[in-house]
């Protein structure tokens, strides 16, 4: 099977991980989904628990905050279909972590490559607002758009999603 990396990038409740299920879902058979939220408040589990339901049966769930990379390695021959949600939650675990931010960038990319199936990536956009008021925030934005230029180089397909709406920005027709 062929590596196709699909990358879908939108802001926040923009329709990013809808689309993801929706593409994914066009292909049969077995699927992974690898969830890097972590559920520290009620909300959050009630988020988490929403996303399961809207998946169904045919998805097995990792959930995973940071060792993405090593989650990726370990199912990778036994999905056709693999989806990580969110890139941008998984950095900002990664960041509060401690762990190296660059090191870990570069080991996520390098994994995305070696995954022979449809995988699709999702993260936020976050550099298209005001710059933030705080160095940390800004760290965030600053590797954010690192990340995501990274997965954007290697994929072959990136969609903008802006208000439910999927462009694509890079890729066939």
């Amino acid at each position: 099977m062929e590596n196709k990396i699909t990358f879908i990038i939108g802001g926040a409740r923009s329709g990013k991980s809808a689309f993801a299920l929706a593409e994914a879902n066009k292909f049969k058979g077995q699927k992974a989904y690898i969830a890097t939220a972590q559920a520290l408040d009620e909300e959050m589990r009630e988020r988490v628990e929403k996303h399961k339901q809207q998946r169904g049966s045919e998805w097995d769930t990792y959930e995973e905050p940071l060792k993405v990379a090593d989650v990726l390695q370990g199912i990778k021959d036994k999905y056709k279909v693999i989806i990580i949600d969110c890139l941008t939650l998984w950095l900002s675990n990664l960041m509060c972590s401690g762990n190296d931010v660059e090191k870990g960038i570069d080991s996520l990319c390098g994994s995305l490559s070696t995954v022979y199936c449809q995988l699709f990536t999702v993260s936020n956009e976050v550099g298209m607002g005001i710059v933030p008021d705080n160095e940390l925030a800004r760290r965030f934005r600053d590797f954010a758009g690192i990340l995501n230029q990274k997965v954007a180089g290697i994929a072959d397909d990136v969609y903008l999603v802006t208000a439910g709406i999927p462009v694509k920005i890079k890729g066939s027709k």
